[in-house]
């Protein structure tokens, strides 16, 4: 059977010119296995994959400053900061908001969006630790209690959000390293978390964006028990 598998670019090292930098075309500088990346991809948007092991100095010069990604190049400036970033896609471009009118819901979604930094910092820092799956269950027990709030949907905020969008691409990582290094299951236990994951991956604009979980694996484990 033919694959119908999206060709990416390759993504431009050092050695790479700039594209036609500022020309009209929306780009969105990414780096294809980052979480805060994963988060920006859209249909409307030209990829520019870059090689952050070797990245061209084009980059911090001529387009962001800050030398990170993702950011994006829209209507002749940059938008850096993926949750920043996730918001001013939501907010200019073409289809039905991601983030809900209901006050109650725009209230909770905006506690969550605000609390990503705090969950991915205390599973980095569980990684770490002795203790790595007692810390990881509070936050996987955090991410449960808060798919309770709402039982319209089987997303964060009921309907699929940009709450959803944040928190995803960390948990797709957590997943696969806890389960592969301390074979912990994060939906043990969790209904509303495993009905959510398996809801977040019927998504087809999501599954195009997910890295192969063993080279999530390694990455992890070179980041935080090789260094050990």
């Amino acid at each position: 059977m033919a694959s119908t598998q999206e060709v990416l670019p390759t993504p431009l090292d050092a050695t790479s010119n700039p594209p036609p930098l500022f020309d009209g075309t929306t780009r969105l500088y990414t780096y294809y296995s980052c979480p805060f990346a994963q988060r920006g991809l859209q249909d409307q948007i030209k990829l520019v994959p870059l090689n952050l092991a070797n990245r061209p100095a084009w980059y911090k010069e001529k387009v962001y400053p800050e030398n990170k990604v993702p950011a994006l190049e829209h209507n002749g400036k940059i938008i850096g900061e993926s949750l920043d970033l996730i918001k001013y896609v939501d907010s200019n471009f073409e289809g039905p908001s991601l983030f809900p009118k209901d006050p109650e819901k725009a209230k909770f979604g905006e506690e969550l969006i605000s609390h990503v930094g705090t969950f991915t910092g205390a599973l980095y820092t569980a990684f770490k630790a002795d203790d790595t799956v007692k810390q990881a269950d509070a936050q996987f027990d955090y991410l449960e209690n808060a798919l309770k709030k709402f039982d319209d949907g089987p997303f964060l905020l009921g309907q699929f959000s940009l709450a959803d969008i944040a928190y995803i691409p960390f948990v797709e990582r957590f997943q696969s390293f806890l389960s592969a290094v301390w074979k912990y299951d994060i939906t043990a236990g969790r209904p509303k978390l495993a009905a959510w994951l398996e809801e977040i991956n019927k998504i087809d604009a999501y599954k195009v964006t997910k890295t192969d979980p063993n080279e999530l694996v390694g990455f992890y484990k070179k980041r935080f028990l090789e260094q050990q």
